[in-house]
């Protein structure tokens, strides 16, 4: 099938280099500036953008979503990485804590993991039943649906990572202190189980790529590259224009008129540097 073979050769025909650190971040500093103008045009125009990232521990999603939001602002730009469910969430529709979530006019929700977990790690880890993971992936498509005929832009991304890279990301995890929380006991047995997820994440492609709610498959080897390439995919995929800007001007600050700084005691944080 070709949505099989779409991933199987996820891996294929990597750059052979990686790229410099100084052209990533002039490429990268340009496309900041057209995500700002993405954002100031969602806003003016009232859109209503979902952006969903997935794929193994370790592919790079955090990363990825720290260079698509660290030069927007967080009240357009909303990411949820959302904890496990309460005992309560549990008992509810599956679908019933993500809806809530989904943007409003003027905003763009990244979900760092998404609904898709039933469709991965709860399904992979015995969280849910077979029967409820296959009643997820038909009832999906039904879902997102309804959720893009309400006008909203879903785009949805898995990174893919190799098997080699993820042992050298998970590795350095372990040993880097900066690094050693993102690395769980869940993180381990998902290690552990490449292969139940590459089932998973198969079966997962078969049932809810769809032409109106498509996967698209970011090689994530090269983390530059991956993240530079999701950037440009939400910019070329999300329309819109440079709005018109009056050019500023700092504006003149007022006259003392008599204020003297105070004599009061300030705590200074110590200047150790």
């Amino acid at each position: 099938m070709a949505k099989k073979e779409a991933v199987k050769g996820a891996n294929a025909a990597e750059p052979a280099e990686k790229l410099s650190e100084k052209a990533y971040q002039k490429e990268l500093e340009r496309l900041h500036g057209e995500l700002v103008r993405l954002q100031e045009w969602v806003v003016q125009k009232r859109l209503r953008v979902c952006i969903l990232f997935e794929g193994r521990d370790g592919a790079g999603k955090g990363g990825t979503i720290k260079a698509l939001t660290e030069r927007v602002s967080p009240r357009v730009f909303r990411v949820f990485a959302l904890p496990a469910p309460t005992e309560r969430e549990k008992s509810q529709m599956y679908f019933q804590r993500y809806l809530p979530l989904l943007p409003a006019a003027g905003e763009i929700v990244v979900f760092d993991r998404s609904w898709y977990n039933r469709a991965g790690v709860e399904r992979v880890m015995g969280f849910c039943t077979p029967e409820q993971a296959t009643e997820f992936l038909r009832g999906v498509p039904l879902i997102e649906r309804a959720i893009i005929d309400s006008g909203t832009i879903l785009i949805k991304f898995w990174l893919e990572v190799s098997p080699k890279e993820q042992t050298r990301r998970l590795e350095g995890r372990i040993n880097d202190p900066r690094k050693i929380w993102k690395l769980s006991p869940m993180d381990l047995l998902s290690y552990s189980r490449w292969y139940d997820y590459s089932r998973a994440r198969d079966e997962m492609f078969d049932m809810t790529d769809t032409p109106e709610s498509p996967w698209f498959v970011v090689r994530s080897d090269d983390k530059k590259r991956a993240r530079l390439n999701v950037i440009n995919h939400i910019l070329n995929t999300v329309p819109y224009q440079a709005l018109p800007r009056e050019k500023v001007t700092l504006p003149e600050r007022q006259k003392p008129q008599g204020y003297r700084d105070p004599d009061y005691p300030y705590r200074y944080v110590q200047e150790k540097y």
